[in-house]
């Protein structure tokens, strides 16, 4: 019993139940819904935010926003696919190419952010339209096709039944579990969150910290747009946009704070299948997917509204 009590004070066991309620209701409401291929669809299709919302948590926590991680999507995976045509430089120069824009982007919204003190959301939405802006220059506003047949296995490839971003994903939210639960510099980035001030005054390099959670920030968005780009057949320089916006609601959604100092990579992923769940869900009940977003608008406000409930009662 007592075991039971801590479990639904976690932070993620809302979001838990929000998601086997949206399960066992699109079950019951369509009977292709709980097949393994859909599920395995759902999975898929969860993969690109998931991967988005592994490195705004990390953000989030650390007390900012990162509005660019839609925009280093589609430029990662822009420039990989022009690499992997252009020079001929192959499947796995174009994929350090992709990482490389990540962590560049990454390490710039951190230097912005840290040493000229600019507020996060102004310093990230600079570099989204920087971002954006490059994409679309280099390649001139089209898609970037032909793409080597082997760099389609990383987002349309399969392991036994289960598909490789799914395998992709699991291993970086394991990693980064680790990272932000038994780290010292995932102690760091709580700590940061919870009281910049106090995290200083430890003799912490505060603005070290934050460089590095963009970073983290940017790799995982990298990840995510060479997956997609595999996946769509070509580099798509604009593929990412408006994705930040899902990556922040799946983060919010799984019990994060806005105010920074609380989250879970674990709460980030339930929220992200959630998100999924229901636009897979209301597909198959043929909702229009404008009234999707009139869902999703609606589960982000009430995360948000229970949030500044339980600050409010902490008081």
């Amino acid at each position: 019993m007592t075991a039971w009590l801590q479990l639904t004070k976690q932070r993620e066991f809302a979001a838990f139940v929000g998601l086997l309620v949206l399960i066992v209701g699109f079950s019951i409401a369509s009977p292709d819904f709980f097949t393994t291929y859909n599920l395995m669809n759902i999975m898929r299709q969860a993969s690109i935010i998931a991967l988005l919302a592994i490195g705004m948590t990390f953000v989030i926590i650390a007390g900012g926003i990162d509005l660019s991680v839609g925009a280093i999507a589609s430029i990662s995976g822009t420039l990989a696919a022009q690499v992997m045509i252009s020079s001929g430089g192959g499947v796995f120069v174009g994929v350090l190419t992709g990482l490389g824009v990540g962590i560049a982007v990454g390490f710039v919204n951190g230097l912005i952010i840290s040493k000229f003190k600019v507020p996060p959301i102004i310093a990230t939405l600079a570099l989204m339209s920087v971002s954006q802006g490059l994409a679309l220059a280099v390649t001139g506003g089209y898609p970037v096709s032909g793409l080597p047949d082997s760099f389609a296995w990383l987002g349309r490839g399969f392991v036994g039944a289960v598909p490789i971003p799914v395998i992709i994903l699991l291993l970086m939210y394991i990693v980064a579990h680790i990272i932000l639960n038994h780290t010292k510099f995932g102690a760091y980035v709580f700590g940061l969150g919870g009281n910049e001030e106090a995290t200083r005054l430890a003799g912490l390099n505060v603005n070290k910290i934050k460089i590095w959670v963009y970073v983290v920030s940017g790799i995982t968005a990298a990840v995510s747009g060479l997956i997609l780009a595999s996946r769509l057949g070509s580099g798509q320089p604009l593929a990412g946009q408006g994705m930040e916006l899902n990556a922040i609601a799946a983060v919010v959604i799984g019990g994060a704070s806005v105010a920074g100092g609380v989250g879970g990579v674990i709460g980030s992923l339930i929220g992200a299948l959630i998100m999924s769940v229901l636009n897979n869900g209301l597909d198959l009940m043929n909702i229009n997917s404008y009234y999707q977003m009139i869902f999703t608008g609606i589960i982000l406000a009430l995360a948000v509204a229970s949030q500044s409930k339980k600050r409010k009662r902490g008081k």
